[in-house]
């Protein structure tokens, strides 16, 4: 087998790739990036008129894109998604786990209703996504990509209330490593990307909550979603045939080591 020289390429053309929670933040990033590289997408979330402004924008722009409403919460939510997804736009073959929401209370004080919309949304969700979409590219013997979101929160935690979003995330890190073990022989590769601080709601949210945060960081910043365009793009592209089960801290040297 040989290779062009360099083995790297951008064009993800003929690719389908579901992206949920692209309502606002990374997950809207990554959904415009996607396309932007020639990838048919999915757009999913629960605010409705947000994903077809979202849609508005990438089609102005010259991208093929759908809008989903998608609850992580409701299991037929998740799996009817991919349904309407492949209707819509043909067989997924790139799917980013980011849908995510904080707990942003103390683990004692939680009240179960948001303990179970927190596992939901951040790790059951995603598990169950991931095993539909793999499901369909296994039959159809095509292969795949899929890239999870986590985040250094799931690595330390800084006892800030939100215990059980650091145990989400670290649980999206391990449920890529063993997912990448399960599928590989089918020829799809499961990555994982685990941001610091990036400007999101969610972010902004955690800043109003806690001050500026950014003050006790080496280089004094909240990070843009456009500087993790690259790992996102190589984790989806050719270049990273090989690569799986790898998880990519994205923190710009903001936490402990």
């Amino acid at each position: 087998m040989s290779f062009d020289l360099p083995n790297a390429s951008n064009d993800l053309t003929g690719q389908v790739a579901l992206v949920t929670g692209t309502t606002s933040g990374l997950g809207k990033r990554f959904a415009k990036v996607l396309a932007a590289c020639g990838a048919k997408v999915a757009l999913t979330g629960r605010r409705v008129e947000r994903l077809h402004e979202l849609a508005e924008e990438i089609r102005s722009a010259g991208g093929v894109c759908e809008p989903i409403a998608l609850d992580m919460t409701d299991t037929e939510s998740v799996l009817s998604v991919v349904d309407k997804a492949e209707q819509a736009l043909g067989t997924v073959t790139i799917l980013v786990n980011n849908a995510g929401i904080p707990d942003a209370q103390r683990a004692h004080k939680m009240p179960i209703e948001l303990i179970d919309n927190v596992i939901d949304t951040n790790l059951r969700g995603p598990y169950v996504l991931s095993c539909e979409v793999a499901r369909r590219l296994i039959d159809k013997k095509v292969p795949g990509r899929m890239v999870n979101i986590s985040s250094v929160g799931g690595f330390h935690y800084a006892g800030n209330g939100a215990a059980l979003y650091s145990i989400t995330k670290s649980a999206i890190a391990r449920m890529t490593e063993a997912l990448a073990v399960e599928w590989a022989r089918f020829n799809i590769n499961v990555n994982c990307i685990a941001p610091g601080a990036f400007s999101s709601e969610m972010m902004d949210g955690m800043v109003e909550r806690m001050g500026d945060i950014a003050a006790h960081f080496p280089r004094k910043r909240i990070c843009d979603p456009a500087q993790m365009d690259s790992t996102l793009l190589y984790f989806v592209s050719p270049a990273s045939e090989c690569v799986t089960g790898a998880i990519v801290k994205i923190d710009d040297g903001q936490g402990p080591r």
